[in-house]
């Protein structure tokens, strides 16, 4: 069974999102994404100051299986993206939910997290 932490939400593209104590949101792919996408050999993240919208792509992961585009959960700016993933993008598969993180968003509605899942409500949409 797949890590699902409490205390993030979750889009049902498997991208997950946690608000954090300076009011951006730090986002990446759950667990049970990562265990479906394989191991990765690229990421590529979106650019800081990159306005990104509400379940459009806007970056992308290449596993030894296949590409998968990243949806944005929430609307907003990128404020930062994990560069480290540049050259060891095996962290997401490693640290989903720690060192893994892609990106961070300055939302532009901060309702926008309402929106997702809790972590009960993702655990039965992966069971599915």
């Amino acid at each position: 069974m797949s890590n699902i932490p409490s205390e993030l939400r979750f889009a049902e593209t498997h991208e997950w999102a946690e608000l954090l104590e300076d009011g951006t949101v730090r986002v990446g792919v759950s667990d049970h994404a990562q265990e479906q996408l394989g191991d990765l050999v690229f990421v590529e993240l979106p650019e800081e100051g990159e306005e990104i919208t509400r379940g459009e792509a806007c970056a992308v992961v290449e596993s030894v299986k296949a590409a998968s585009d990243i949806y944005a959960p929430i609307t907003g700016e990128v404020v930062s993206v994990n560069e480290a993933l540049n050259d060891s993008p095996e962290t997401v598969n490693n640290d989903p939910y720690g060192d893994g993180w892609l990106f961070t968003i300055k939302p532009t509605d901060e309702n926008d997290l309402d929106e997702l899942m809790d972590a009960d409500a993702y655990a039965e949409h992966t069971d599915e």
